[in-house]
């Protein structure tokens, strides 16, 4: 189970008008809507979308490669789908308008692929959860704020001490309690990391007050860089994952 205590950041001042965060709502309504499914499959005793989507090492071994990525719609109970949901609540909507729909796409499933990878390698236990993306959201959060302090300035350094305490409890009160995936939890804080370092948006301020706005430096590549640079780093674990099982 997960916890997301402190809000995130607001984005910066002045920004271009706010578009509808409609990826993330069709994430929170597709989640629900599967966690439905298993729960409609449970009671015929005939759980399909969990035989088939859980993070099970030997069935990503014998090449189900999906299960590094489906695991982030499946959920143990009403009580984990709800907090993992909150979470994409709250990070989602403001970092889906800074990022963009595309980046935050890339974003949100390449975390969730990271915290699966790293899973897999290092946990030999079957795991579900969007917790993955979500901790991939927490870090693309702080590293956003530390890459864009100079416009956010005390304001900017204060938040992103709130986002490392989010993340710091959430990976304490993993490491407490044996049930959670604390593999899965950092290997979607890195991804979220790498992609936003490497991708997310840099912004800087052109014109002159009043007449002036927000430009991102990487807009046109940042979906590109992100996603390569997470993928170059965890392909490689995959494949160690696969031919040397740790876990």
């Amino acid at each position: 189970m997960d916890s997301y205590p402190v809000p995130p950041a607001a984005p910066p001042s002045p920004v271009r008008p706010p578009a509808r965060p409609l990826l993330t709502y069709t994430l929170l309504g597709l989640t629900a809507a599967v966690y439905l499914l298993q729960i409609l499959g449970q009671a015929l005793h005939f759980d399909l979308a969990t035989a088939f989507g859980l993070k099970y090492n030997d069935f990503i071994r014998q090449g189900e490669l999906w299960r590094l990525i489906t695991p982030v719609f499946l959920h143990g109970s009403i009580l984990h789908l709800a907090m993992n949901m909150y979470g994409l609540f709250i990070f989602g909507p403001s970092l889906e308008m800074r990022f963009g729909r595309g980046r935050f796409f890339l974003l949100y499933f390449l975390s969730a692929y990271a915290g699966n990878v790293l899973s897999f390698l290092l946990n030999p236990n079957p795991s579900l959860g969007a917790s993955t993306a979500i901790f991939g959201l927490i870090a693309a959060e702080g590293m956003f704020l530390f890459q864009n302090r100079q416009l956010l300035s005390d304001r900017g350094r204060a938040q992103i001490v709130n986002i490392l305490i989010v993340a710091g409890y959430n990976l304490f009160y993993g490491l407490v309690n044996p049930r959670i995936d604390n593999w899965g939890h950092i290997g979607g804080l890195l991804g979220g990391l790498i992609f936003t370092w490497f991708g997310g948006p840099r912004f800087r301020v052109e014109g002159v007050y009043p007449a002036y706005q927000l430009v991102d430096e990487r807009q046109g590549h940042g979906a590109l860089s992100g996603a390569a640079a997470v993928l170059l780093f965890f392909i490689p674990l995959t494949i160690l994952g696969w031919i040397w099982p740790i876990g």
